[in-house]
């Protein structure tokens, strides 16, 4: 009897020595309730990236930038609505939002890697381009940061298809892009559109990899054979103005060519931010799942 008592506890001794400790490392404990009410890990849209945010603006009542405080130089066709992503919202009816002035955030010293996010209602309508967010070069068509939707394409009545096609002026001066549409065996992807119907729209750009990608309702729609752009590194030339909603063809007084390829944004905008860094994939999905939610 005794040996098979000693077996029994050698056993159970060494069944305890090989349990696997779930805590190898000592971390803290995690309480659920440090997690109630997130979503991906955070409480509000502001939390995400929060460090690399430069500009904001809010449209709740108001058209100034957040941070610096800017207000605009002139406007047109602007009514703030009730339900937007989060509070109210900016209607543009043929209309935009006009920054003349420098802001410090997007100094060429500033401003290597960026991303801008944007909820947007907006209808195709068959002849003209909209521009969500320029980050315009005085006395030039095309600014340093192009953020073009390509609603000439298609009738106002398609709402299934929406080409986005933002560019972005490199060192030698040159414009340099990505699109959503087919490549190969990469099929079109476009996020649904609508009068009514709020739309994430996020664009993206590492400084060190010279990557240009384009996002819609958390996913990636940017051709991915289009998104390195070789040798033409982005720069944001001195001085810049910030245009949402048009460019300065839009702007009576502002013309610095013929073309008449865009028109005043028609539709609805909110929660525009930038930021002075490429956000991840995961950064980009929180910021639109948050939206989803009114957070």
């Amino acid at each position: 009897m005794r040996s098979t008592t000693v077996y029994i506890l050698c056993a159970t001794i060494l069944l305890a020595s090989c349990k696997k400790d779930g805590n190898p490392n000592k971390l803290p404990d995690v309480s659920p309730e440090s997690y109630a009410g997130k979503i991906d890990g955070y409480l509000t849209s502001d939390e995400v990236f929060q460090k690399s945010l430069i500009a904001y603006w809010s449209f709740d009542g108001t058209m100034n930038e957040t941070f610096s405080g800017t207000t605009p130089g002139g406007t047109a066709g602007n009514t703030y609505i009730d339900k937007g992503v989060r509070g109210k919202a900016l209607r543009l009816n043929a209309g935009y939002v006009y920054y003349p002035v420098q802001l410090p955030a997007f100094k060429t010293d500033s401003l290597k890697s960026f991303t801008i996010s944007a909820w947007v209602q907006i209808l195709n309508n068959g002849s003209k381009k909209t521009m969500v967010f320029q980050l315009a070069r005085p006395g030039v068509f095309n600014g340093n940061i192009n953020f073009v939707l390509e609603t000439n394409k298609y009738a106002a009545t398609e709402l299934e298809k929406l080409t986005i096609h933002p560019t972005f002026t490199a060192t030698n001066g040159g414009t340099q892009d990505n699109l959503n549409t087919a490549n190969g065996s990469f099929p079109f992807l476009s996020p649904k559109i609508g009068a009514d119907k709020w739309t994430h729209l996020v664009i993206t750009y590492d400084g060190v990899a010279n990557n240009f990608q384009i996002w819609a309702d958390g996913v990636k729609v940017g051709v991915p054979a289009y998104q390195n752009r070789g040798t033409n590194f982005f720069k944001s030339f001195e001085p810049s103005e910030v245009i949402i909603g048009g460019n300065y063809n839009t702007i009576p007084g502002k013309q610095v060519n013929t073309d008449v390829s865009f028109a005043p944004m028609t539709g609805s905008i909110d929660e525009v931010r930038v930021y002075k860094a490429c956000l991840t994939d995961a950064h980009i999905k929180a910021l639109y799942n948050l939206g989803l939610t009114g957070k």
